[in-house]
Parts: structure tokens; C-alpha cells; sequence
């Protein structure tokens, strides 16, 4: 419809130039002495149009001409910017889809455009790390050394891919730079820990999971696994004296003390250094807290000296704590074990005999054959020791 519109302007426009022309009687002289020029005025008219056309076509060909190296220029940028978001594209898909060497080789086509080297550098240090080419992984990453933008983004792809390499050190001292420049978030925690973790610097580890653990960060079976590990370094550690366990078990949390795993370790470690006051305070609170036949057995192993009121304390522990559990062979192993350090040997031979019924491994079976032993032993019932001896003996080889 506009075509034919304008085709209709322009008949009308030729019609009327015509019959104005034709009926037009008018006249143009050009007069510079001593020459002289007359032209009608149509012809003056389509000399002028003439003109004006030819003069438009000459500035705008000059105009062309001078923004033609502009043009180039902004064309061959948007090529280039066209080649690089697409192997930024291709780069990023390949590591996705686990092509690493064809990763690597887009993002170094992406990296030729400016605005693409920081993401395209760090996709090349991840694709050249999973082909465990480290020095060409660390050249990806130094080429964002002098770029403040991609800073953090740069640490914590560091941190993740040493950790991943069993650099631990090299790990923190990433951490301790993004620290420094005041970004903390979840991520770099988690980094952290693992890089912790990997230098065995449990204490830190127990921070940082502490840490975690308040913004629901990790799964409660890791962060229970995780406490196991470093308390059991730190309260199972050859080198300290008794002054220095009793200091490191000062900084271990209430909530941490009453756990059986942790209880269990803190007591053995007592116990190993003649600490058994302390050891038994250790079981019973926990035990009052969680049932746990680990903390029952250091109990045990933290008996009191025979005819001390310690020692009854304990005896009667037990036995409140057998009125609730009367089948658990544990306690009544060590009930028996209490009572023949007191000479209670009635008690001792029930308890002792009722704990070797309901054992169900052979530790459990073993033990209580010999302190069974070691009862008929001093009560002077040398055939039955013997018996009860050998069968402990039988069941060390079973």
C-alpha cells in the first residue's frame, strides 16, 4: 500500500512539473561582459537540481570515504567480539561436558578479547587442571593477577584447585588473601576446612566446623565425622603430660564433652596418665547424658583404688544404672570388675557370670573368663581358674 502511494505522489509530482514547464514563458540571462547567456527558466531550474544533486553525491562520497577506517575498525571489533563470546561459549559447554583439551582451546580463542580474558582464564585453569597440567593451570591464573575485578573469583578458583591437588598450604595461603581483602562467604569456609583438614590442623578444623554448623552448611553426619577426627588427634596425642591434656580438654565445648566419641578418647587419655578422678567425671557425665557401652568400658578402666569411698561411688553408679539396664553385658562386666577390686565376691561372681551369658563378642567373652579367673583364683578354687583361664585362652585364638 505505501508502494503504490508513492508511485501515485510521484505522477502527480511529473504531471504538474510538466504542464507548470510547458506553460512557463519565463527566461534566465547570465551576463558577465562581455559575454551574455540566456536560458529559459526550466532549464535553469533542472541545471540547478542538477547541480545540487551532483554536489550531494560528491559530499556524501567524501563524508563515506573519511568514515570508512572507522567503519572497518568497528567492524573488525565486532568480529572479534563475535569469535570471542562464541569460544567463550564453546568453552564453557566443553567443561561442562567434560572436554577438556577442546575447553581449554576455546577459552584461548575467548581470551583474545579483552572483556573475556577473566572468565575465560579461569575456565582454562579448571579445564587445565582436571588434565593435571599444573604449570599450564597456574599460567591461567597469573594472567589475573593485575585484575582487581576478578580477585576473589581468581582466590577461590586457586583455593578449590589446590585443595583438589593435595596443596594444602598453598590452599591457606589463598584463603588468607581472600581473607584479607575482607570477602568471607560459605564457599571459602568449606575451602578452608578441607585445606584445614588436609594439614591435620585440627584445632582450626574444629572452628571452622563450629562455623559451619551455624549457617546449616554441613551435613550433620560430616560435621559429627569431622569432630570425631580432630578430637581424637588432639586427646590421642603421644606428647602430652597430664597438665597439658587437662588443658586442651579445658577448651573443648560442654555440648562436645558429653558426646560419647569425644567422652570415650578424653577418659583413655586420662586414664593413660594416671588421671582417673578426672576420667570417671568425664564417663559419668556423659553417660548421664548418652548410653554408650565405648564410655561404660573406660569407666571400667578408671576404677578407683580397692577400699576407697571412690570406688563405692562407683560400684553404686553401676548398679542404679544396672536397675535400668539389666541385660547389657557391658555394665555388668564392669560391675563384676568393680566388685572383685573390692573383694565383693558374691556380687563379683554374679555380675561377672551374667555378663559372660550375654556376651556377644568375643573382647567381651575373653575378659570375662579371666576375671572370672582371677576370682576363683583368689578365693583359692584352683580348678575352676584353670578352667575359666583356659577357656579365655581358647577364645584370645577363636
Amino acid at each position: 500500500m505505501r508502494l503504490f502511494l508513492w508511485l501515485v505522489a510521484m505522477m502527480a509530482a511529473a504531471i504538474g512539473i510538466a504542464v507548470t514547464a510547458r506553460f512557463n514563458p519565463g527566461n534566465v540571462v547570465l551576463f558577465y561582459p562581455p559575454h551574455r547567456i540566456d536560458l529559459s527558466l526550466n532549464l535553469f531550474v533542472a541545471l540547478e537540481l542538477a547541480l545540487f544533486i551532483f554536489l550531494y553525491i560528491v559530499i556524501r562520497a567524501f563524508r563515506a570515504t573519511v568514515k570508512m577506517p572507522r567503519k572497518v575498525a568497528a567492524y573488525r571489533q565486532q568480529k572479534r567480539e563475535r569469535d570471542g563470546n562464541k569460544g567463550l561459549r564453546e568453552a564453557a559447554k566443553a567443561l561442562f561436558e567434560g572436554r577438556f583439551g577442546h575447553a581449554e582451546k576455546a577459552a584461548l580463542r575467548a581470551s583474545e578479547l579483552p572483556e573475556n580474558v577473566g572468565v575465560a582464564s579461569l575456565i582454562g585453569a579448571r579445564a587445565a587442571h582436571r588434565m593435571r597440567q599444573s604449570a599450564r593451570r597456574d599460567q591461567w591464573l597469573n594472567k589475573l593477577v593485575d585484575d582487581n575485578a576478578m580477585k576473589t573469583a581468581r582466590l577461590m578458583t586457586m583455593t578449590e584447585l589446590l585443595v583438589d591437588d593435595h596443596q594444602p598450604e598453598a590452599a591457606l595461603d589463598a584463603v588468607r588473601e581472600l581473607n584479607a581483602s575482607g570477602t568471607r562467604h560459605i564457599h571459602a569456609l568449606q575451602m578452608s576446612l578441607k585445606a584445614q583438614q588436609q594439614a591435620k590442623n585440627w584445632p582450626e578444623v574444629l572452628r571452622l566446623v563450629r562455623s559451619l554448623d551455624k549457617h546449616r552448611a554441613l551435613h550433620p553426619a560430616l560435621s559429627s565425622r569431622l569432630r570425631e577426627l580432630a578430637y581424637d588427634d588432639l586427646l590421642s596425642d603421644a606428647s602430652h603430660d597430664a597438665e597439658s591434656l587437662q588443658r586442651v580438654w579445658s577448651t573443648v565445648p560442654t555440648a562436645d564433652r558429653i558426646k560419647p566419641y569425644v567422652a570415650c578418647r578424653a577418659a583413655a587419655a586420662l586414664n593413660a596418665r594416671g588421671l582417673h578422678d578426672e576420667a570417671r567425671l568425664v564417663a559419668e557425665e556423659s553417660l548421664a547424658a548418652d548410653w554408650d557401652d565405648r564410655v561404660v568400658r573406660t569407666y571400667r578402666e578408671a576404677a578407683a583404688p580397692a577400699g576407697s569411698a571412690a570406688l563405692l561411688m562407683q560400684i553404686e553408679h553401676c548398679e542404679n544404672w544396672a536397675n535400668a539396664r539389666p541385660t547389657d553385658a557391658e555394665l555388668a562386666l564392669t560391675l563384676g570388675s568393680l566388685c572383685l577390686k573390692q573383694k565383693l565376691w558374691g556380687k563379683a561372681q554374679r555380675y561377672l557370670e551374667q555378663a559372660l551369658s550375654d556376651a556377644a563378642d568375643p573382647r567381651m567373652v575373653r575378659e570375662s573368663h579371666l576375671k572370672l579367673a582371677q576370682l576363683h583364683e583368689a578365693l583359692g578354687q584352683e580348678a575352676e581358674a584353670a578352667n575359666h583361664y583356659r577357656q579365655c585362652a581358647l577364645a584370645t585364638i577363636l
